[in-house]
């Protein structure tokens, strides 16, 4: 079945098969290896990007359902290959990462909460999060980045850039 979808500001035609997953269609078609295949469940966040501006976990979903549809993953968050979205430059100033497989989602879902609740409480956060399983940090300096990036101002506005 052909798809199109606008990834990171581009558009992408491609054939896929019904039953692939958003999350497989990113890291093969579209060779984007930054969104991770964590468990296939749904139960850790590593592949959540955002659909038409929500946070998804792409193991959720099968890429027939994002035909027509904007798609950002953590390739396309950024502004430009030299400058970090605000919520990254959180992440690496706050130290917010250790083996860093659980950092894209985490970003990517930061971001949504963001868009959703610009300034949170720690509590807020947590919640916000609750979805997205880390298994080194411990969260403590995660949640101090998304507090960070909500007191910069570095929001949830995701700007894709051009692939």
């Amino acid at each position: 079945m052909e798809i199109s979808i606008t990834v990171n500001g581009s558009e992408a035609r491609h054939d896929v098969e019904p039953r692939t997953l958003l999350v497989h269609h990113i890291r093969e078609a579209l060779g984007l290896t930054g969104t991770n295949v964590g468990c296939d469940t749904s139960s850790c966040g590593a592949c959540t990007v955002h659909l038409d501006g929500e946070a998804v976990k792409s193991c959720t979903v099968l890429a027939v359902q994002a035909d027509g549809c904007t798609l950002t993953t953590i390739e396309g968050l950024a502004p430009s290959e030299e400058e970090l979205h605000p919520m990254q430059q959180a992440f690496r100033e706050q130290h917010g990462l250790q083996c860093g497989f659980c950092t894209p989602g985490m970003v990517m879902a930061a971001t949504s909460l963001l868009d959703e609740v610009p300034e949170p409480t720690e509590t807020q956060v947590r919640e916000g999060l609750e979805g997205n399983l880390c298994r080194c940090t411990g969260y403590h300096n995660i949640v101090q980045a998304v507090l960070a990036a909500a007191k910069s101002g570095g929001g949830g506005t995701t700007v894709a850039v051009q692939q």
